[in-house]
């Protein structure tokens, strides 16, 4: 597998080696051992989760409270999509910097997002499936959404029709309004609970 670490501090896309064959192909999704050794800090799946969208869904930017935070190691496993992550931690040299990928299912690539880093993904196909593994298990009320529209963070999209949005996800607060509340990670939180060291 390969590690390619992101303009995003602790942000890594990973992409498998794939076997191929007259059968098919086979790859590692994931393998803790060498992921924690390239990333440097423990990353124990609690949970996996799934969502299928119908082309053109547009879901995110989503992040976790800290405590009890949340990372994710998210691979499309059917269709493609295009995946954005954004620095929301307060303090953070990269503060609002996004990483945009195209995952799909043939690549078998994946994308790391630490604690307090935002997620959102369009999909780009019917019936795209996206897993997450996950750090923690869902604790009601800690999720934190941020407008994948607002005009401050210009998201590339890539839409050439208005995306379909969750009503959540379209009343979601701007990143000045989540700013303003206090909802956001600090670059300093999410550091001590990733055991996160910048290289």
């Amino acid at each position: 597998m390969r590690y390619e670490q992101t303009v995003v501090p602790g942000v890594y896309v990973i992409t498998p080696d794939i076997i191929d064959d007259i059968r098919g192909t086979f790859h590692e999704g994931l393998r803790v051992d060498g992921f924690e050794g390239e990333v440097g800090h423990p990353f124990v799946p609690r949970q996996i989760n799934y969502s299928v969208s119908k082309r053109n869904t547009l879901r995110g930017v989503h992040s976790v409270r800290i405590p009890p935070g949340q990372a994710k190691y998210v691979t499309c496993v059917r269709g493609a999509l295009r995946d954005i992550v954004v620095d929301l931690r307060v303090g953070s040299p990269a503060f609002g910097v996004y990483v945009t990928q195209v995952l799909d299912a043939g690549s078998g690539r994946s994308v790391y997002i630490p604690e307090g880093v935002g997620h959102g993904f369009l999909a780009l196909t019917d019936d795209a499936c996206i897993s997450y593994v996950l750090s923690s298990t869902h604790v009601p009320g800690t999720q934190i959404d941020i407008n994948p529209l607002d005009p401050d963070l210009a998201l590339p999209w890539g839409f050439t029709e208005p995306p379909l949005l969750s009503e959540k996800d379209a009343g979601a607060p701007t990143v000045a309004e989540a700013l303003s509340a206090g909802t956001l990670a600090t670059w300093e939180e999410a550091r001590r609970r990733d055991h996160f060291v910048p290289r």
